[in-house]
């Protein structure tokens, strides 16, 4: 049976009452930012079949069954990234006992405490409550990177992309996180020329040029096998690194070790950004990075993500601070700052899609075209201007709920007054 729905929260209700038409969609008359060569559609319609996005274009065809969508004009984009964050492994940030993002190697850092197969990953959560918060907002996934633990080393672990659907395992393959530069320096003897001895001892002993059982060695068995995999150029090697004499170095390791890199953070990348383009390596950068917060940041800017564009960069957009997990749902902000600085509109909603998608090995999501997964957001307005929110979220063309404990909270102590105090009402889980 054919139905036609006008309104959201119409479409909304008929998607959830069966689950056999949950992965059916039309949406109609939508601005359409496919994140492609494409570029932005206007008046077009976005079919949806078995979750997949079986067509774009104007005057598509519904099957019977499907449940329609009028979009009125608004936009609609692929579900945003999150950025590199915690989300899953870390519930309340002052509470040690919910945060699951280091590895803790005792209270004197040492440099022989490196543990390259720690991986994050493996404490993921996907009932924590603050992935709902940031899917209400459009974001549809984010990297879970791990963090410096009291007594960890420069190499971090890994880390690797998680949805924000409820799908409790990481999609795409393992990404292995080093951070150079001040913030490791405890790490490596005080000297950044010490993190590049430690790193170049490290892939020597993961490629066998030294003896496991020598003084020398560092790495455990398992440890030896992860670190030997991305020594192949097998995986992905993020670096934290913000100085350009630093971004430097590490174009001429990464080159003279053959190792697949990205750069995260990055605010004096502008200063080497064509060395960065030649070298073909993606910049992850938080636009709000305009003051020194450190010596390795003197040179900070916030048109610099413009700049790396510019240069044939490819840039990514992260949440920079010290909390980028419960400020996910933000990139887009950030991106819309980056925008306001100089950066192309269709490259600011590119770093937070099609970018990551491709950087991290994702095939199937980032843009709307057709054969990718039907995770998408319908907008009110501009997605990354801070006046206009998510209406509707869709994971493989299922709408979500939106909902969040903080909508609750909104809910509950904007209600009247009843004979009990707010504080004792029960959200009504059925609207």
């Amino acid at each position: 049976m054919s139905r036609r729905v006008t309104s959201l929260a119409g479409a909304l209700l008929l998607a959830l009452a069966g689950s056999a038409s949950a992965q059916e969609l039309l949406i109609r008359n939508a601005t359409v930012h496919t994140a492609t060569s494409r570029g932005t559609l206007q008046n077009a319609d976005v079919l949806v079949h078995g979750g997949r996005i079986a067509a774009v274009g104007s005057h598509l065809s519904a099957p019977a069954g499907v449940t329609m969508v009028d979009a009125n004009g608004a936009p609609v984009t692929p579900a945003l990234f999150g950025g590199l964050t915690h989300l899953g492994v870390e519930e309340v940030s002052g509470e040690d006992s919910t945060v699951d993002a280091s590895l803790g190697m005792g209270e004197n850092g040492r440099a022989i405490n490196v543990r390259p197969e720690f991986d994050v990953t493996l404490a993921f959560n996907p009932d924590a409550t603050a992935i709902p918060v940031s899917r209400v907002e459009g974001i549809g996934e984010s990297i879970l990177m791990p963090s410096l633990g009291e007594g960890g080393s420069i190499i971090l672990g890994q880390g690797g992309m998680v949805r924000m659907d409820g799908t409790p395992d990481p999609v795409g393959p393992r990404v292995l996180f080093i951070a150079l530069g001040d913030q490791v320096e405890d790490q490596s003897g005080h000297s950044r020329a010490g993190q590049w001895m430690l790193l170049e001892q490290w892939l020597d002993e993961a490629r066998g040029r030294i003896a496991p059982t020598t003084n020398a060695a560092s790495l455990t068995p398992a440890g030896r096998a992860v670190l030997a995999k991305f020594a192949r150029g097998e995986g992905l090697v993020m670096f934290q690194v913000d100085r350009a004499a630093d971004i430097r170095q590490l174009l001429k390791f990464a080159q003279r070790q053959h190792l697949r890199i990205g750069i995260v953070g990055g605010s004096e990348a502008w200063r080497v950004a064509r060395e960065i383009a030649a070298a073909k390596v993606p910049v992850f950068v938080d636009p709000l990075a305009n003051l020194p917060a450190n010596f390795d940041e003197i040179g900070a800017r916030m048109d610099n993500a413009a700049i790396l564009r510019q240069s044939g960069v490819t840039v990514g957009i992260v949440q920079g601070g010290e909390n980028p997990t419960h400020n996910a749902r933000n990139t887009r902000q950030l991106a819309g700052n980056a925008v306001a600085n100089g950066l192309p509109w269709e490259d600011g909603l590119a770093a937070l899609t099609r970018v990551p998608a491709e950087v991290f090995g994702l095939r199937d999501t980032g843009t709307i075209a057709v054969g990718q997964r039907a995770d998408l957001v319908l907008w009110t307005g501009d997605p990354l201007d801070v006046a206009n929110v998510a209406k509707q979220v869709w994971f493989d063309g299922r709408p979500i709920v939106m909902r969040s404990r903080q909508t609750d909270l909104r809910d509950r102590y904007l209600a009247p007054q009843g004979p009990l105090p707010r504080a004792y009402a029960v959200p009504d889980r059925a609207r």
